[in-house]
């Protein structure tokens, strides 16, 4: 009669198995790692970074606004099938690019700037340098340039050969979400509660549009009344939709944790702002971070290498485009 049980020998060859696959998948997520690293670019394009910098700081210099165009630029990339600048490219009769998505649409800036970058990078070393790591280090130059926190972008992204328009209209937080629904679209790209919080803090910086804070002050309650009728005075309830305003009504060109005193204060701008204090579940992390700058600027700093980090192209996969608005 047959065993009932495996043989040792199938068992063990089984176990063996079982190891090899992990070792080989350990393996495969080790060397996608290595791949990304500061000092991608040493050899192969040394002045990368004091480029990158260069034009950055011209730019921020020239409008502050412009800071944090580029880190959005950056957020709205990463949170589209990862950082691969896809949010760059244009149109083509084979894609429908990310740029008219709702999210992005008559709202993102600063491509003119990239642009400029990746111009001086082709002619300082052609075809090194992706568009997806001149936005992780432009987003983290800005910030620097507004005075916020530094951190180390780890580099060898590549870029993507298309664009997910769908990809871009559902998976951006709309600054219309409730708090439940913010933290579902984090926790799909595996950030933290926390994170959420310490991210939603670049709006200490930049303007938001009418349209996008329009249905808070006419027709919430949670919200202070003088700061309300401020808004009104400047966003009427119909027309003047790309008039702005300022995302931090007090230092909104200085990276600072004023955001969190303000939605304290109920004068978070947009609903998704406000929503993360408003008797919820991140009203302890607002109040650590509104009355710890630091702990504020070094949290921001760790979810921002983490976003950076999300599902880049490495090693052979994608292209280095020369023109970051279309494939090569």
């Amino acid at each position: 009669m047959a065993s009932q049980y495996p043989s040792s020998s199938s068992f063990f060859n089984t176990l063996n198995l079982c190891f090899c696959l992990l070792f080989l998948r350990l393996n495969v997520i080790g060397a996608a790692s290595a791949q990304l690293t500061p000092n991608f670019y040493a050899k192969t394009c040394p002045n990368a970074l004091s480029i990158i910098k260069s034009v950055v700081n011209s730019a921020v210099n020239s409008e502050a606004r412009m800071g944090a165009s580029l880190l959005r630029l950056h957020f709205h990339d990463c949170f589209v099938n990862g950082c691969d600048a896809s949010i760059l490219l244009d149109d083509t009769s084979n894609f429908k690019g990310e740029k008219t998505a709702l999210p992005n649409a008559n709202s993102l800036r600063g491509f003119e700037v990239v642009d400029d970058i990746k111009s001086q990078l082709e002619a300082s070393c052609p075809g090194v340098v992706s568009c997806a790591d001149i936005l992780a280090v432009a987003a983290r130059d800005s910030v620097v340039a507004l005075r916020g926190p530094s951190w180390t972008v780890t580099l060898g992204r590549r870029d993507s050969t298309t664009a997910n328009f769908d990809a871009a209209k559902n998976d951006i937080p709309a600054p219309t979400l409730n708090l439940s629904a913010l933290i579902a679209a984090f926790s799909k790209k595996s950030l933290t509660v926390r994170e959420m919080v310490a991210l939603s803090g670049s709006h200490t910086i930049g303007q938001a549009r009418c349209t996008t804070f329009r249905t808070r002050i006419y027709n919430e309650d949670d919200i202070d009344a003088s700061f309300k009728t401020s808004l009104q005075a400047n966003c009427p309830r119909s027309g003047g939709d790309n008039i702005t305003s300022p995302l931090d009504i007090q230092t909104s060109t200085t990276f600072d944790n004023a955001y969190y005193t303000n939605l304290v204060n109920k004068k978070g701008l947009l609903h998704s702002d406000q929503q993360l204090f408003s008797g919820g579940s991140t009203d302890a992390v607002v109040n650590i971070y509104r009355t710890k700058p630091t702990t504020f600027l070094a949290d921001f700093a760790n979810a921002m290498v983490k976003m950076g980090n999300l599902s880049p192209l490495i090693g052979t996969s994608g292209q280095i485009r020369t023109n970051c608005r279309k494939i090569n």
